[in-house]
């Protein structure tokens, strides 16, 4: 709008009056009817926002608590507790270490048994005089199965105890370091791939706030059990302890 539009003459004394008035200031006179409309631009009203719909989270599962991801069960840390206490079952009703797949000297093709020795862990001669070691293995496997599973999944955690278990085995027999009962190499490998994942979620600024005390404390155990059981080779723990912390450090990417 040009300036010359901004005002308007008054008919009757003759002053300039704003356009944007109906009756003159000066004397009154009605200089239009009514005033005009303002200009808001040319594009107009802006066309109201239309509100976004908020998203919808899925129904719940079952046994599913609302703001809390649902616990999963370790099913494969169960299975392999469960073969372990099976063997030894099998082994006090009479079947020999041997025969259920122990590491009494070099296998000589049955390399089967470089795994299968870490669910055998009793003899029929002494059923019980293993229980011990049985029973530290097994919890250790347990406790720390059971995070690698929850946060990896069932196959990685497997795999770990295998490889872990094949580890020793291996040593074992490089070494001559007989005879190789039990999952304490297993459960080494375990506990060490556990703690290698968690130092390294810590530098990552991850911290986790876990009990470091109470592992080490368990893997003392696990570690002094060939002092404490003539069935138990130290060969086995070294292997699956360093297989374990490979592992550890190969997973931890997968996960954060």
């Amino acid at each position: 709008m040009s300036e010359a539009e901004l005002f308007v003459v008054c008919k009757n004394c003759g002053s300039e009056v704003s356009m944007y008035v109906t009756e003159c200031p000066y004397c009154g006179q009605r200089v239009r009817k009514r005033a005009p409309k303002l200009d808001r631009g040319e594009g107009g009203e802006p066309e109201p926002r239309r509100r976004r719909r908020p998203p919808s989270l899925p129904r719940l599962k079952r046994d599913e608590i609302p703001g809390i991801a649902p616990e999963t069960r370790p099913y494969g840390t169960l299975v392999l507790i469960c073969a372990a206490l099976a063997t030894t079952i099998v082994a006090v009703a009479g079947v020999t270490a041997y025969d259920l797949g122990a590491l009494l000297f070099r296998p000589d093709g049955d390399w089967w048994r470089l795994v299968a020795y870490s669910f055998v862990s009793t003899t029929p001669n002494a059923p019980f005089a293993d229980v011990g070691a049985l029973f530290a293995s097994l919890v250790a496997v347990g406790i720390f199965g059971s995070m690698l599973e929850r946060r990896f999944g069932t196959a990685t955690m497997v795999a770990i105890f295998l490889l872990g278990a094949a580890a020793g085995g291996a040593l074992t027999v490089a070494l001559d370091v007989y005879p190789a009962l039990g999952a304490n190499g297993a459960a080494l490998a375990l506990l060490t791939a556990w703690y290698v994942d968690d130092r390294l979620a810590a530098r990552r600024g991850d911290d986790r706030s876990n009990d470091l005390l109470g592992v080490a404390v368990i893997a003392g155990v696990l570690a002094l059990l060939p002092l404490a059981n003539e069935n138990v080779s130290w060969a086995v723990g070294v292997g699956g302890a360093a297989a374990g912390a490979v592992l550890g450090a190969l997973i931890a990417p997968l996960r954060r």
